[in-house]
């Protein structure tokens, strides 16, 4: 992982004030000048492990304290999937732990086959309604409404009406598998 050096002098400058020492004080202590000490605090002087050493061991904090792990991209980057009608679009990294998908179903007349898979599947309708089968029971969830369901009961999922419905759904790993591959593949 890439680090983040733009804020060394910053969290330098931060752990001398939380001590109440002054520029002067720190730089006597790790033998170097007050000026050395400014322009790294600053920014104006690239910080080398040869000037943090005797600074981090005066501070009582580690080099690493100093030195932050650059955060990856927050955005989320995968391609739209679309099968059987559905338009899927990963709203989480690959690589989570949970899945979440924003999903539009295409309205049917009749529910699609049923599936069923490992795990437990939640969803919330943004728009339009969905028609929800587990097993022999059938319901229809609104606009607003969310529903959860352990995947290993049958269950098939479609807008009711005229208009495509679109959620939110959250699944572990399998149940991202089912929605985005098919079922055996």
């Amino acid at each position: 992982m890439e680090t983040d050096l733009t804020q060394v002098g910053a969290r330098l400058r931060a752990a001398r004030q939380a001590r109440g020492w002054t520029l002067t004080e720190l730089a006597e202590q790790a033998g170097m000048s007050p000026s050395t000490l400014s322009r790294l605090e600053s920014g104006k002087r690239q910080a080398s492990l040869e000037l943090l050493l005797p600074l981090t061991r005066r501070l009582g904090i580690r080099v690493d304290d100093l030195v932050a792990p650059q955060r990856p991209d927050p955005r989320v980057r995968r391609r739209v999937i679309r099968r059987d009608g559905l338009v899927i679009v990963p709203l989480a990294p690959e690589d989570s732990p949970v899945q979440t998908y924003r999903i539009t179903y295409p309205p049917r007349r009749e529910s699609p086959p049923p599936r069923v898979h490992a795990g437990f599947e939640w969803f919330y309708v943004l728009s339009g309604r969905v028609r929800l089968r587990l097993g022999e029971d059938e319901v229809v969830v609104e606009r607003g409404e969310a529903a959860e369901f352990d995947t290993a009961v049958p269950h098939a999922m479609s807008a009711v009406g005229p208009r495509p419905a679109e959620t939110i759904s959250i699944f572990d790993a399998s149940g991202a598998r089912i929605h985005t591959y098919g079922a055996g593949e």
